[in-house]
């Protein structure tokens, strides 16, 4: 069983405050998603987050075919940290840490998602050409969202 790592990290130059209440609420989740995923929120989205919250989302991550996508937050410490799981969708594992810290002229971003692609020996087989390559797209999109939403950080 090969389990995956993903490391992310981005400087935004806005308050912890305004990143954490974009960041914590899942409807922004759409925002900062690439159109070409299909991503729709289908329930769970509608409170401020919380431990024990599900959210179920519709993705279409390869070839338009709609897939369900379940998480659940299992723990917020806000302004700090939340981190949700797949209790059902595209991946075996899907464990995504979201950390926020505070900087000098804005606040620190950083995702550490651990996963697991399905399908066993055909599934690592092509996650190097097909879902890692994916994965890092999304999150560069993200990047280039949040500048866009938040402007560039400068030191």
């Amino acid at each position: 069983m090969k389990i995956y790592q993903l490391h992310s990290k981005q400087n935004l130059p806005i308050s912890l405050q305004e990143a954490w209440d974009f960041l914590s609420d899942p409807k922004n989740l759409k925002t900062i998603t690439p159109s070409y995923m299909g991503f729709d929120i289908v329930s769970g989205a509608d409170k401020k987050m919380y431990p024990g919250q599900i959210i179920e989302y519709i993705v279409k991550p390869v070839l338009g075919i709609p897939t369900k996508w379940v998480t659940e937050i299992t723990h917020v410490v806000e302004k700090n940290y939340f981190v949700d799981e797949q209790r059902f969708g595209p991946y075996s594992l899907w464990h995504h840490k979201h950390f926020l810290k505070e900087i000098h002229g804005g606040v620190e971003m950083e995702d550490i998602i651990h996963y697991k692609v399905p399908f066993g020996i055909l599934g690592q087989f092509v996650h190097p050409f097909i879902v890692r390559p994916k994965l890092e797209q999304i999150f560069e999109y993200r990047k280039q969202k949040l500048i866009s939403l938040f402007g560039e950080f400068k030191q």
